[in-house]
């Protein structure tokens, strides 16, 4: 069996046969089934994700009245022109607890502890829309963040398998990805690699189907699952070869200059639109925090600390400045959004926009009622909605989650923590 052990290291992620014990016991018939991919192209549907991780002051972004009427709020004011292109909910959460450390479930619905033993993992809903819808385009999916902060590096976006997804750190690295073409000595080096991974997957998949007409049951199902796995490398080799040698969009300006994450925010939000608008990607996600310094906004203070207010009025005054320059260029890029035609559309009809937080409050580390606004994506909006948070009648996000993938296209009922379609 050492022997016949392959070990690929391509794409950035390593496949190796899995130990199957029954081959050590007798042969017996019958051939494991590959899940196949089905593909992708449902639409010109987008989806785009922005949270931070530190939450918002609660008290002062939701309103008291529900319905269309609603009041405008301290934290809702930056955004109050927006209020026909979105909705405010509230009571929407996954009913997990960590504090900091389930921040990371903010668009799961699963703790990475609790994983393990779900066929899906802990995959986050951007990831999981790629999986289905994203091979249409260059990037199946963009995430946005930094390495830096409390969490050790962005915790926005994660893979069925359970590996976090690395951030694109910068405007001008996202600027690159985005408009900057590989030279002809690259692409001709990227065919050739490209080739050799190819012949590589070709051979451990013949190798693995040989195998299972001699494993049991269970060994069948180990090599259904890394069958699975060869598929997901293979799709992401296929999307790279039609890629290639295909010339990226013109870049609309010049490569930007990095400057911090405050001031960079505008710049990151115009690059997504216009991922979105070249359709580049479909699918992206922010997360805001980690790097984002408050001194940057004239506020002498770490914005971890200021999170732990303890009902200080100069403390809670500063994360409130903090967060409406948030919900401020939130809003600009909703504004950007729709400004920009798609078809006999525009580019926020086309495109559901989920913006919040996997914290609910973070002076007491809750991870419950969670702040929540949706704009965009053909959605009828203008409301501000409560939902039960408590008892038989609660609504978890992820129902939401489920609503926004069956409009992206995608069949399904359930996901994460799901207990239905939101209504």
């Amino acid at each position: 069996m050492n022997r016949r052990r392959f070990i690929l290291q391509s794409l950035g992620a390593t496949l190796a046969l899995p130990g199957l014990t029954s081959l050590k016991a007798s042969a017996v018939g019958g051939n494991a089934a590959v899940q196949m991919a089905k593909g992708a192209g449902m639409g010109a549907r987008r989806f785009v994700a922005i949270g931070n991780l530190l939450g918002f002051q609660v008290k002062q972004l939701f309103p008291t009245t529900t319905g269309a009427a609603y009041e405008k709020t301290t934290l809702l004011e930056p955004i109050w022109d927006n209020r026909s292109q979105m909705t405010v909910y509230r009571g929407l959460d996954h009913g997990v607890k960590g504090g900091h450390f389930a921040v990371h479930s903010f668009l799961s619905g699963v703790l990475n502890s609790e994983a393990q033993n779900r066929p899906d993992g802990n995959v986050t809903i951007d990831q999981y829309l790629a999986d289905e819808v994203g091979f249409e385009t260059r990037f199946p999916s963009l995430t946005v963040g930094s390495e830096g902060g409390i969490h050790g590096g962005c915790q926005i976006a994660w893979t069925k398998s359970g590996v976090r997804v690395p951030p694109i750190t910068n405007p001008a690295e996202l600027f690159e990805k985005l408009f900057i073409s590989e030279s002809k000595e690259r692409q001709e080096r990227r065919v050739q690699e490209n080739g050799v991974q190819a012949s590589i997957l070709d051979s451990v998949r013949e190798e693995a189907n040989r195998l299972s007409g001699q494993v049991n049951k269970e060994d069948k199902d180990k090599l259904d699952e890394y069958l699975t796995s060869v598929r997901d490398v293979e799709k992401r080799l296929e999307l790279r070869k039609r890629w290639t040698l295909q010339p990226k969009p013109a870049a609309p300006f010049d490569k930007p200059a990095n400057r911090n994450a405050v001031e960079d925010l505008p710049l990151l939000y115009e690059l997504i639109t216009l991922a979105l608008q070249t359709d580049s990607t479909r699918i992206a996600t922010l997360e805001i925090g980690g790097d984002f310094m408050p001194q940057h906004l004239g506020i002498k203070k770490d914005y971890h600390g200021l999170s732990h207010h303890g009902n200080d009025p100069e403390a809670i005054a500063n994360l409130i400045a903090l967060e409406r320059y948030q919900i401020e260029h939130f809003g600009k890029f909703v504004s950007r959004l729709s400004k920009v035609n798609d078809g006999d559309r525009t580019l926020l009809d086309s495109t559901t926009v989920l913006f919040g937080s996997g914290m609910g409050d973070g002076n007491s580390h809750k991870n419950s009622d969670l702040p929540i606004i949706l704009a965009g994506g053909g959605y009828k909006h203008g409301e501000y909605r409560q939902v039960p948070r408590e008892g038989i009648n609660k609504v978890p996000l992820c129902n939401l989650f489920v609503d926004i993938a069956q409009k992206m296209g995608v069949e399904t009922d359930r996901f994460g923590s799901s207990t239905g379609r939101f209504a």
